[in-house]
């Protein structure tokens, strides 16, 4: 099942709209904390954005240019102001498709699948996880803290992921061995020690020291 974020300040609106598209059985989460959109966005993970542009506290092309820092998902803006300037704008900030208010919910909802099918080749996955402000892609390897950004190697995004799905416990040296192994490389506890202390550098270089916890004889574990 895809999910559909809808970042709107009018509730009539965004509820015509979150019916409508769960009828065609997809996932809906209206934000609701408009002046906290990114932390609603990692924590739901959506497969597609609908943005307003007129929002309290930040408007739509803040969120959607702070969105297009960490992930390349589908964002169709959705607003009454409809003129030219602000269509080329909301192109330039990132967005991929505008359609103007009032509309049609079927050419929404045609709209949306066809940006789905797109991006997403009718495959279903989550591409961004979160924890105390860093967000890992994992479409470009990437993690992403305040205004820093570092390239993870292969190894390192493992590591990361794994740890970052099970930020409430601790993963054992094994779990994470054997997380790696699945790409068929090769890795005994030596290289893991190698690969966690070359992260541990690089996540201090963006202000991220002490971000992830040795627990003597256990593993590791995310600092809460």
């Amino acid at each position: 099942m895809y999910r559909v974020m809808i970042v709107e300040d009018d509730d009539i609106i965004a509820g015509t709209v979150k019916k409508h598209l769960e009828q065609w059985q997809y996932d809906v989460h209206i934000a609701a904390d408009l002046s906290n959109v990114m932390g609603e966005f990692t924590d739901y993970s959506p497969h597609i954005v609908l943005m307003d542009i007129k929002l309290p506290f930040y408007n739509g092309y803040h969120w959607c240019s702070e969105i297009r820092r960490v992930s390349k998902l589908p964002i169709m803006f959705l607003s009454s102001a409809s003129d030219n300037m602000n269509i080329v704008m909301a192109m330039n900030m990132g967005a991929d498709d505008f359609i103007a208010k009032p509309f049609d919910l079927e050419v929404l909802t045609v709209k949306i699948q066809a940006l789905i099918r797109r991006s997403y080749d009718f495959s279903v996955g989550s591409s961004v996880i979160s924890h105390k402000d860093a967000i890992l892609n994992l479409t470009d390897a990437t993690l992403n803290y305040k205004d820093e950004q570092i390239e993870l190697t292969k190894n390192e995004l493992k590591i990361l992921q794994t740890l970052m799905e099970n930020k409430e416990k601790i993963v054992s040296r094994d779990d994470l061995m054997a997380k790696i192994w699945e790409s068929d490389d090769y890795i005994d506890e030596n290289t893991l020690s190698v690969n966690v202390n070359r992260l541990r550098k690089k996540l201090k270089e963006i202000g991220l020291e002490d971000f992830i916890m040795t627990k003597k004889g256990l593993g590791y574990k995310l600092v809460q």
